[in-house]
């Protein structure tokens, strides 16, 4: 008889990605299960791998949700608590969630009823949902929002978080946002880079990305640019070892600026470069580079916002 060496319990609100994610990881390897009742996990973990199979230090995904046969989120908890007390030392729950606005847009797009619903609006399912799942997202060893997540963005993050990476090793993500377009709702650590004068406010820059060599040198240009970013990038160099150490597996660290198009990604772009001389590997990304906030304001040119570090609870 084998054993998975590490099960994911990959649970969440209806609409929020929890399918995308199962489909996920059995694209890169794992045994994933959906809807399996909690009386049947014993019998599942006790069978042997196919005969003629080489998984047997295979990982297993098993997906849970409120119209799970015997759901109690409790339940789930002590089973999990128990597992982890026995043989199974690798047992962590995956919670993807949503804002309630954009989950129940989703289900007017797709006209498709909301499973807690039934003949209500599926605002209303959505709200009894998030009740019953609320032990869950308090316990989770990873949480997920995919409020400005699309299909491919999900996709590429669970690939980077489950492609087997070694476990205590970081996954290390750098991005860049628009504070317009509000903050990345899966940042660990969210800098400010609106003290830095703005390439917007030029005219021959505007058009521009932090992509740009023009743009990026007139960033630099800024007296307060090289003190506070090597600054910063002590500061990374010093917690992210920490992280590791405390065995957390995922981190992004998040640079903003008023528009998502210049400062933030000049920076990010910078910090990334820096971080992988010093031996990580972070991704990069720019949530915002692209799309433009409807009506979005830039903040006046000397508008003497400071640096903020906000680490995300």
């Amino acid at each position: 008889m084998s054993r998975p060496i590490r099960i994911l319990l990959v649970t969440g609100l209806a609409g929020a990605g929890r399918t995308t994610i199962l489909k996920t990881l059995e694209d890169i390897g794992w045994e994933t299960v959906d809807n399996l009742p909690l009386s049947l996990l014993d019998r599942l973990l006790s069978n042997p791998v196919p005969q003629g199979t080489q998984d047997q230090e295979r990982p297993l995904a098993l997906g849970i949700d409120s119209r799970t046969r015997g759901f109690d989120a409790q339940s789930i908890l002590d089973r999990v608590a128990t597992l982890r007390r026995q043989k199974y030392q690798d047992v962590e729950i995956l919670f993807v969630d949503a804002a309630d606005s954009v989950l129940a847009q989703r289900f007017s797009a797709t006209r498709r009823r909301h499973p807690l619903a039934l003949d209500r609006p599926a605002e209303v399912g959505i709200t009894s949902e998030r009740a019953l799942l609320g032990p869950l997202r308090e316990a989770a060893d990873h949480l997920i929002d995919t409020t400005d997540t699309n299909t491919n963005m999900l996709q590429q993050d669970i690939r980077q978080r489950f492609s087997g990476a070694e476990r205590g090793n970081s996954t290390l993500a750098v991005m860049s946002f628009s504070y317009a377009r509000g903050l990345p709702r899966d940042a660990d650590l969210v800098l400010d880079m609106r003290f830095l004068r703005n390439p917007h406010w030029d005219e021959a820059l505007r058009a521009g990305t932090g992509l740009d060599p023009a743009v990026a040198a007139y960033i630099a240009q800024d007296p307060a640019y090289q003190p506070a970013f090597d600054q910063i990038e002590q500061l990374l160099l010093t917690l992210l070892p920490r992280y590791e150490r405390e065995g957390k597996s995922y981190v992004t660290i998040a640079f903003g600026c008023t528009g998502g198009r210049h400062r933030s990604v000049h920076t990010a772009e910078a910090m990334a470069k820096r971080l992988r001389a010093a031996g990580f590997s972070p991704t990069i990304a720019h949530r915002d580079l692209v799309q433009k906030q409807p009506g979005m304001r830039e903040g006046k040119p000397d508008d003497g916002r400071g640096a903020v570090l906000a680490v995300n609870r």
